[in-house]
């Protein structure tokens, strides 16, 4: 078992932990990098199914290589602030989570470089060395996020008051309405609406003054 924490932070990935959408630099590795851009933004908005449009837009990415994450990889960028706030996190006796309807095939790099404690993303299928367009298991989406934060507070004995989720998109909500703050970042006004708090800056380090 996890050893216990005082609070819990569980962050989205895409354009929250790191400034990227990863699934549209693994498009641009299929040269649909624009198609598949319109689709995610569409998806963020909330105007269609998450689970859907992941479906749809991951077919595109059918035939990339394998041997393109580590390329995708070399673009990621972290977001302003995210080592300040994970180690302020860690100063208090937090833990950080990051919950993803991205992919498990970058997370798994970029989470532990960051001092992630815990992560969970959807994984991609792949045949012959190249992504066969589907996603491997269930799929991360709005009601497996907020599972997530729930489950991981409560390995660590964390009551639901003492948990802080931060969140970009329409797929967010629900695990920002389970937690105890939730914190629309760098969010689409859906989002920013129903959010608890609101941070302006694209700099996670502005959410440092309100940890518990």
């Amino acid at each position: 078992m996890p050893a216990p924490a005082r609070f819990l932070v569980v962050l989205d990935a895409d354009s929250t932990l790191i400034r990227n959408e990863v699934i549209e630099l693994i498009a641009d590795e299929a040269g649909r990098g624009p198609e598949v851009a319109a689709a995610t933004e569409s998806a963020m908005r909330g105007e269609v199914d998450f689970a859907t449009s992941l479906r749809s837009r991951v077919e595109a990415l059918a035939g990339v290589p394998v041997s393109a994450f580590a390329r995708v990889l070399e673009r990621i960028e972290p977001t302003p602030g995210v080592r300040e706030l994970v180690a302020a996190v860690h100063e208090r006796g937090g833990a950080v989570g990051v919950v993803s309807g991205g992919f498990h095939e970058i997370l798994d790099t970029v989470a532990p470089d960051l001092g992630v404690d815990v992560w969970r993303a959807n994984r991609l299928a792949t045949a012959g060395g190249e992504l066969s367009g589907r996603v491997d298991g269930e799929i991360v989406d709005a009601e497996a996020k907020a599972s997530a934060l729930r489950e991981w507070a409560a390995e660590r004995g964390v009551p639901l008051h003492r948990t802080i989720a931060i969140g970009d998109g329409a797929n967010d909500l629900r695990m920002m309405a389970a937690a105890g703050l939730g914190i629309a970042f760098n969010a689409k006004p859906a989002v920013r609406a129903q959010a608890h708090v609101v941070v302006g800056p694209v700099d996670l380090a502005e959410v440092i003054a309100l940890l518990p």
